[in-house]
């Protein structure tokens, strides 16, 4: 379906089998492998910290055999500090090497063996992470987590090379002791631990270094986790043939609004046509037939026969390509039993949200009868009503891999780095977006734009993924000449024509 990229999110473990491809294919030594990441994340640090003061904390693993590397080229113009932490045992060959190739600089080594011997950064230094990277499988404790502790309480600013310290890069570390950096130097490629909320404060600003891995490893990769970048977008993209009329781009159904709530009906309609459906008709209670037809003169109105609720459809429902529901629709008992009838008798593609999820997770029986590879799309707190509550993040996530295989759906489960489950394991983390799009109506724009791709004949999970990272860049441009603060929904759908031609 997708041409491999860079943007893969890899595990530890496959980033270790990365390195060793490396090694062997290039081939290079494993220490001089080092000595090029370290001197990437060199050149990095000298760019913004020109002048500064550094100190340096170093375990005996391969990451702080990075540190060391570092160290060692920060000091030719830096006063620089390394601390190594003591635990009784060597270290790894390549830290040793580097530790020797360290002594013969200009830098003032310090170890770390008991409480008394922790120091506390000076005021205004740099502190540089490389205690231990993406292989940590267990939480840090004793003298350890006492010197992250004061690392952290310190208030320098951190650089974690490679993963801050302390965190797992493949599972949750919720409640666990680890470093609060600044920024974060990764390698290559994107891990796990990198696209989820809960290690927020933890990441600070990330940054993915290329170090020249060897191309070839990902030709022979399988990964499941796939970040949603501008190649796969455009990848996805239909062009429009030269003699196309209304017809060749699908006809959408959108039952949305009620009474007070017109407002997410009418962004769901603005993004569902400007996402390039050729016909719209919109499933409105009688009170928004006037907003809808002044605000939306594109779309077509099937007005129900009740005033403030949406009630019942009786135009056959295989007129249409896609239906979406849910934006602004409530959840009286009559609204209930029109979405009873649709799910028991529409059988292409559903888009579900808002009040539409609502409404199924108090009847989770319906979820069996769901036409197949239906979207679905909640925030966190529908998916928990939807599907029961998780420990942490990677449980969230794990969860709704679960579910789309159980269910045949598609599960778009909103966030910053929205996740994207899929029937087929494949799933998905979207790059675009930003923090100027948490506020309302957001998601009835979104639901508009997947509806409307669905509409055109577009793969449901393409849908999804060309959906989302859409979604997230007309966000992202809006953002740029907007601000995030100022940032409403309405932007986002002003900036989809521009979003459409920045990958197009």
């Amino acid at each position: 379906m997708f041409l491999h990229s860079r943007m893969q999110i890899l595990s530890s473990g496959q980033i270790r089998a990365w390195d060793e491809f490396t090694i062997q294919h290039e081939p290079i030594a494993s220490i001089d492998l080092m000595e090029r990441a370290a001197a990437t994340c060199f050149q990095w640090i000298v760019r913004r910290y020109e002048g500064k003061r550094f100190s340096i904390f170093c375990a005996k693993g391969n990451n702080g055999g990075d540190g060391l590397a570092i160290g060692r080229m920060l000091s030719a113009n830096h006063a620089v500090t390394v601390y190594i932490l003591e635990f009784g045992h060597l270290g790894t060959e390549d830290f040793q090497i580097n530790l020797a190739r360290l002594h013969q600089a200009q830098v003032l080594i310090k170890f770390i063996s008991t409480e008394e011997n922790i120091p506390v950064p000076a005021s205004g230094e740099i502190v540089i992470d490389a205690l231990f990277g993406s292989g940590l499988n267990r939480p840090i404790e004793g003298l350890t987590a006492m010197l992250v502790r004061t690392i952290n309480n310190a208030g320098n600013e951190i650089i974690a090379i490679d993963i801050p310290s302390g965190l797992s890069a493949d599972n949750s570390s919720k409640g666990n002791i680890a470093i609060l950096a600044s920024h974060t130097l990764s390698f290559q490629c994107y891990k796990p631990a990198f696209l989820i909320a809960e290690n927020e404060l933890n990441i600070g600003k990330l940054h993915i270094i290329d170090i020249g891995l060897h191309d070839d490893y990902l030709n022979e990769l399988r990964s499941t986790n796939i970040l949603i970048d501008e190649p796969i977008a455009r990848a996805i993209i239909q062009p429009r043939r030269l003699f196309a009329h209304k017809g060749n781009f699908g006809h959408a159904l959108l039952i949305a609004g009620s009474y007070g709530k017109i407002g997410a009906a009418v962004l769901a309609a603005k993004a569902c046509l400007r996402s390039g459906t050729g016909l719209l008709t919109m499933h409105l209670p009688s009170c928004g037939n006037y907003v809808m037809q002044t605000a939306v003169p594109e779309a077509m109105v099937d007005s129900d026969a009740d005033e403030k609720i949406n009630t019942t459809v009786t135009t056959p429902l295989d007129k249409y390509d896609c239906i979406g529901i849910g934006p602004g629709l409530g959840t009286a008992y009559q609204t209930t039993s029109l979405m009873q009838n649709i799910v028991a008798n529409y059988r292409r593609p559903l888009v579900l949200d808002a009040d539409a999820l609502n409404i199924l997770s108090t009847h989770p029986e319906w979820l069996n009868k769901l036409p197949a590879q239906s979207v679905l799309t909640p925030h966190p707190k529908e998916f928990e009503r939807l599907f029961g509550s998780s420990g942490n993040d990677f449980e969230r996530i794990q969860l709704a891999k679960q579910k789309a295989r159980e269910h045949q759906v598609i599960v778009v489960l909103k966030g910053h780095h929205t996740f994207i489950a899929t029937p087929s394991e494949k799933c998905f983390f979207n790059s675009t977006g930003n923090a100027g799009m948490a506020t309302g109506g957001t998601g009835d724009v979104l639901t508009g734009i997947i509806t409307s791709l669905i509409a055109q004949q577009y793969l449901p999970e393409n849908a999804a993924v060309l959906g989302v990272y859409l979604h997230g860049l007309a966000g992202d441009l809006a953002a740029k000449q907007m601000s995030e603060p100022s940032l409403i929904a309405s932007d986002i759908i002003d900036r989809l024509g521009d979003a459409f031609k920045y990958i197009s």
